[in-house]
């Protein structure tokens, strides 16, 4: 794939080097020439100085014949004219926006561009991680808004069904593992202290399950 990274701080050469080493044609845009210097000497690419708005630019980055764009400059008003010009003048369908100001997401939201808040995901998966040990977060997608968390049944929780443990709303069980072996379990199985429950949910299911678990005991 052609692709395109407009911004080469810490972020954006990190992605360009992932993505010239999975063996794609990688331009890099940036309007400070010295950020070049974050990239790795393996990287081989092209590199170009100057705004990401201007259309010699991003002519001179291949834009017509590009297949995917990230906009991942420290701008988020920057990422979000960036990406809209690649969607909409360009026709590029495979646009993707870094979010640095989570006060500033609900701009790029509303342009309704994919995006990574670098900052909301890592808040949320650093507060699980410290004050949440009982649910291990194993998958997150998006943004964080869905994940995957795993957790082992308390022996308050014995001979119980897996949908009384389970809010009704907002988590749904995706495998129960009992002694090595996996199901995928319903709401009337019944659950046994140590089974390994992985779940999908929003982080309002996930504070309900954790509640539950909280009543029988679980810490």
């Amino acid at each position: 794939m052609n692709i395109i990274v407009v911004g080469c701080g810490r972020v954006g050469a990190e992605l360009a080097y992932r993505l010239f080493q999975k063996g794609h044609k990688v331009t890099v845009i940036d309007q400070d020439a010295t950020a070049f210097t974050n990239l790795p000497n393996e990287f081989i690419g092209i590199t170009i100085e100057g705004e990401a708005t201007s259309q010699n630019v991003l002519h001179r980055a291949g834009i017509e014949s590009a297949n995917g764009l990230a906009a991942v400059t420290k701008s988020d008003p920057l990422n979000a004219v960036v990406a809209h010009l690649a969607r909409t003048v360009y026709g590029i369908h495979n646009v993707v926006v870094r979010n640095y100001d989570p006060k500033l997401r609900v701009l790029l939201e509303d342009f309704n561009l994919q995006l990574v808040s670098s900052s909301s995901w890592g808040a949320q998966r650093l507060e699980e991680l410290i004050a949440h040990v009982e649910l291990i977060p194993v998958f997150s997608a998006g943004n964080g808004e869905v994940e995957i968390y795993e957790f082992s049944v308390p022996p308050g929780w014995d001979g119980h069904k897996l949908g009384e443990l389970l809010p009704v709303t907002d988590c749904v069980p995706v495998s129960l593992t009992r002694a090595g072996s996996a199901i995928l379990p319903g709401s009337e199985t019944e659950i046994k202290s140590n089974d390994i429950i992985l779940v999908s949910a929003t982080f309002e299911g996930i504070e309900a399950v954790r509640k539950h678990l909280q009543v029988k005991g679980e810490a």
